[in-house]
């Protein structure tokens, strides 16, 4: 794996306004403000946490250059790529590479929870590599994603694709990231296995990885960074103290039904701390209502956040 993708990386939100069009002032600073913390290496955008799948293709280029301008050279970019259709996704691809990114986390289409063949994962990412030379991530979607998740046969068919550099594994349950990690690193060494099941890190960390790609760390970056540090260093006591830190904060926003409202419970939560200036939510989507915001204040409370 390229030693420039090992690490940390946060998966960073899009702030809206209140017409859900972008506000890229405010998405620069969240951008440069994340970017910016010790220990973080790079920026996922346009990912799930970047609400992918409801902005349009300019939107998303737009996006990638946004973050470019903002976090400069030394912070290395990996850009989603997500479309039901392989011939747009290699498109977004050539996009992203034009705009500034370093490398590309190809998503499977969303239709894929129903089904699909090997043959068919294996045809979408090469088409994708076809059309750009920038490294490719797979990912690995949540044991609770359907049949979206790979199976480990396909998913270490599609780690020995030319181009693939790691794979971000999002399983979502302990068991199964170990699973996948020892296949693929039987399979595939040169790949390297990032575990981001932000529920999770503790324990995936412990079992050893890359790095990780979490929107967490776009909340509190430097809890994740400690955790990681720490547990590369063999100090339990302080990853201990990191994860109880991180605790509160990832059942709130992850680990509370229905897991589809988490990016929306994450932009409130930067909301409360003055990261961002408005929890907009673009449509079908919906912002926190004043419930959910006051439980989370508590939780951020409870984070000492």
């Amino acid at each position: 794996m390229q030693p420039s993708f090992e690490g940390i990386f946060a998966s960073t939100v899009v702030p809206m306004r209140a017409d859900e069009g972008i506000d890229f002032d405010a998405l620069a600073r969240h951008q440069r403000t994340v970017a910016g913390t010790p220990g973080i290496r790079g920026l996922l955008i346009n990912g799930h946490a970047g609400e992918n799948f409801t902005l349009s293709a300019g939107e998303k280029q737009d996006i990638v250059r946004c973050a470019r301008e903002a976090v400069g050279p030394q912070s290395r970019l990996i850009c989603g790529v997500y479309a039901e259709s392989s011939a747009e996704a290699a498109w977004q691809a050539r996009q992203a590479e034009a705009a500034g990114a370093d490398a590309l986390l190809v998503f499977p289409p969303f239709s894929w929870a129903l089904g699909h063949t090997a043959d068919g994962a294996l045809a979408h990412h090469r088409a994708i590599r076809a059309q750009t030379g920038l490294p490719l991530m797979l990912y690995q979607a949540s044991v609770n994603a359907g049949q979206m998740a790979y199976a480990p046969d396909t998913l270490a068919a599609l780690a020995r694709l030319e181009g693939v550099v790691a794979v971000k594994e999002g399983s979502w349950e302990t068991a199964r990231y170990e699973a996948n990690l020892r296949r693929l690193q039987a399979d595939a060494p040169h790949v390297g296995v990032m575990p981001s099941g932000d529920e999770h890190l503790l324990s995936t960390f412990l079992l050893g990885g890359t790095g990780s790609q979490v929107s967490i760390a776009a909340l509190d970056p430097e809890a994740v960074v400690q955790l990681w540090d720490a547990v590369r260093q063999g100090d339990l006591a302080r990853a201990r103290a990191a994860h109880a830190r991180l605790y509160p904060l990832v059942k709130a926003i992850y680990g509370t039904a229905p897991g589809t409202r988490a990016t929306a419970r994450l932009k409130t939560c930067l909301y409360l701390r003055g990261q961002i200036p408005a929890p907009t939510m673009r449509a079908p989507m919906t912002a926190s209502g004043p419930d959910e915001t006051q439980w989370l204040r508590s939780v951020l409370d409870e984070a000492g956040l």
